[in-house]
């Protein structure tokens, strides 16, 4: 099968959507099949090697978030579907570079796949103070020229279809279990985040507005325990100022972050706005209990009182109280840890890869029936 991947983001770019696109073309390749992936140019800065032929199209950086890069009209979009002939078009997150994917596959009669990603009328909220209305506009026109959208989760795929969104099929996230484990535990590292033995709390991802990382202020007040954030953003110079005693440790990919993961005690996500929520994922699979929002994508993730705790959006005090109560308890986080890694053991990205080419097939099947008929 051939396959044309047209993404927001792509390595050396550190979020959700490159990082899906990566293994979902890693995926392609190992299973014989033909991906492409067109994407926007990154900031400089080396990522992995990607495993196919990647199209880069011009961007610039997004105003006042410079992390985020934005592709402008290019004709090799194009270029490149017709070059490739794919069976397939896959639209990573598709908001401005997807848009222009969805209508050139549709001018050239090609089925398209949109995955959704990002829960953009929630950033709107955030970032603007309003204009959701218009965001669900905007993904309700961009995912109904699909032949299928994948959502990540049970709450985006409700989401989508109370919003008009029709085609809609879960399709959730794989997790890398050999890279996140219990096992990469480093005593070292922890003494050296937690020298006075303090249990050791962690918030891993993007440091901007909407995720709400400010709500750990409480918990860096607890006795006993040390607060490591891992990542960076927009928001990190307030952050500093806001958690007291925090450990900022920046960004961090690959075995070292695994290894940070195996060394928390408790992972605490704070973000309400997830569709999925790839580093809980990434704490379960290293035995590490998680406290989360009971909203999104950690519904589908973390079993209350089973493999973590799911706390009021927005509730600082639930976040405060939740981490108390299982800093306090080590057998709890034990038995919580255990059955995170259990929980996710079989979501590997090989065995939701397969999931994916399933859809893929049904699309093509789809669209043969129809232009049969």
């Amino acid at each position: 099968m051939r396959v044309v991947i047209v993404t927001e983001s792509f390595p050396p770019d550190v979020n959700g959507v490159a990082h899906c696109a990566l293994q979902t073309a890693r995926h392609l390749v190992d299973r014989g099949h033909h991906p492409l992936v067109v994407a926007p140019a990154p900031a400089p800065g080396t990522g992995p090697d990607a495993p196919c032929q990647v199209v880069r199209v011009p961007s610039l950086p997004l105003p006042g978030y410079p992390q985020v890069r934005v592709a402008l009209p290019s004709r090799r979009l194009a270029a490149a579907l017709v070059a490739h002939r794919p069976d397939v078009v896959h639209l990573a997150g598709p908001f401005v570079l997807g848009v222009r994917g969805m209508a050139a596959a549709a001018r050239l009669g090609i089925p398209a796949v949109a995955v959704y990603q990002t829960d953009l009328a929630g950033y709107a909220r955030i970032y603007m103070g309003a204009g959701e209305a218009a965001a669900w506009r905007r993904i309700r026109s961009v995912h109904a020229a699909a032949d299928r959208t994948l959502a990540p989760s049970s709450a985006a795929r409700n989401d989508l279809e109370e919003h008009g969104v029709p085609r809609v099929a879960l399709w959730p996230r794989g997790v890398d279990t050999v890279r996140f484990r219990p096992d990469r535990r480093d005593e070292a590292l922890r003494r050296a985040l937690a020298p006075h033995g303090e249990r050791i709390v962690g918030y891993v991802g993007r440091l901007a507005p909407e995720k709400h990382v400010e709500l750990l202020a409480g918990v860096c007040g607890l006795p006993g325990v040390r607060v490591v954030v891992v990542g960076d953003g927009p928001s990190r110079g307030q952050l500093a100022e806001a958690l007291p005693g925090a450990v900022f440790l920046g960004r961090r990919t690959g075995d070292e972050l695994a290894r940070i993961f195996a060394s928390l005690d408790l992972f605490v996500h704070t973000g309400p706005f997830e569709t999925f929520c790839q580093t809980v994922q990434e704490a379960m699979a290293s035995g590490v209990p998680v406290v989360a929002p009971a909203a999104g994508g950690p519904l589908d993730l973390v079993a209350h009182g089973r493999t973590g705790l799911l706390v009021p959006p927005h509730d600082a005090d639930a976040v405060r109280e939740a981490v108390r109560a299982l800093a306090a308890d080590p057998a709890r986080r034990a038995a919580y840890g255990a059955a995170a890694r259990a929980s996710v053991e079989g979501r590997t990205w090989a065995a939701v890869g397969d999931q994916l080419l399933d859809h893929y097939d049904e699309v093509l099947a789809a669209r043969r029936t129809a232009v049969a008929a």
